[in-house]
């Protein structure tokens, strides 16, 4: 990110007070050890609904989630993702799995492994669940701002817009976004699309790091579907003027094809006159200027919607072009 405009820390701190008041409580296919906090099987079995077997393995702790054999560390829960047999469970075993999940199907298939079987048919909600309360819900820490709507590239564009913004009001940020993710300062090096352990892994890592805010590109380049489920989303932007009355489609397909959290609390916004005019006082340059000005506009309308003042986005916007004569 390029902003190097300070509008103060209390820009900041308002910013992810409101937010967090507004919600509730290489290749990464694991939650690691690292970014856990250990489970008992007892636990999980209770929490998500999941038979035990044996039974007298409900003290037994997990200390990482996998969900490919390749990624599977001594201690994890493996939790395959594209379907299982007893051989992938063998596999995992010899890998160090205290653990692994299996649907009820292959309950007798499985009867020989030597590990404990947790047995249940997650969905992508129940396992962005186990895999959020494993990492310990980094995205209930973090304002996490999401963009949706229009092309791929509208999108990308949109989400550096919204991050550059931030960042000039003095906001530690993180992006996920397939055309270039970091945790502040720090590229991460991704395998997308991103899956919902590799999500809950990078969002533990940008908490770690001392992100205040995340923001999200929602398109198919960088998440699996589902992939974002057990994740709070704050504000979600979308790319086009906040009267347009498809912005709620828009939304709710979002929200239906990652699996967020979108509920009354989440701020669904795009572009508006107040903004729009706001952004319009401060225009880039060159080819690039009133499409950048539109970036800007959605940007400045989710920060307001995250509850930072139209006059401390003015003053780090004249600042900032200011600075850039």
């Amino acid at each position: 990110m390029t902003g190097t405009v300070m509008a103060g820390t209390a820009v900041a701190a308002r910013c992810m007070r409101t937010c967090a008041g507004k919600r509730k409580g290489g290749v990464m296919s694991a939650v690691s050890e690292s970014v856990a906090r250990r489970m008992t099987l007892g636990y999980l079995s209770e929490h998500y609904g999941c038979g035990l077997v044996p039974p007298f393995t409900a003290n037994v702790t997990v200390t990482s989630l996998a969900d490919d054999v390749r990624s599977v560390a001594p201690g994890a829960l493996f939790v395959p993702r594209d379907g299982v047999d007893a051989n992938m469970i063998e596999q995992a075993q010899e890998r160090g799995a205290y653990a692994a999940v299996i649907p009820p199907t292959m309950r007798a298939a499985c009867a020989a492994c030597e590990i404990p079987l947790l047995v249940g048919d997650l969905d992508d909600r129940q396992l962005g669940a186990i895999a959020a309360d494993m990492a310990g819900s980094p995205s209930s820490m973090l304002a996490v701002f999401a963009v949706t709507g229009g092309d791929a590239d509208a999108i990308h564009a949109n989400v550096r817009r919204v991050a550059r913004l931030l960042h000039m009001l003095g906001n530690p940020v993180s992006v996920i976004d397939a055309a270039g993710s970091q945790s502040l300062e720090r590229r991460l090096q991704l395998d997308y699309p991103l899956g919902i352990l590799d999500v809950q892994r990078a969002l533990a890592v940008c908490q770690e790091d001392g992100a205040a805010a995340v923001i999200v590109a929602l398109d198919e380049a960088t998440f699996r579907s589902g992939a974002l489920s057990g994740v709070n989303v704050d504000v979600l932007g979308v790319d086009g003027m906040d009267s347009d009355p498809r912005k709620h489609d828009l939304g709710r397909a979002a929200c239906g094809r990652y699996g967020f959290v979108m509920d009354k609390q989440t701020h669904l916004v795009g572009r508006t006159a107040e903004s729009d005019q706001t952004a319009m006082q401060f225009p880039v340059e060159g080819d690039e200027g009133m499409a950048d000005v539109k970036r800007a506009s959605l940007a400045i309308a989710m920060v307001m919607a995250a509850g930072v003042r139209r006059s401390n986005i003015r003053n780090a916007l004249r600042v900032s072009h200011d600075l850039s004569r």
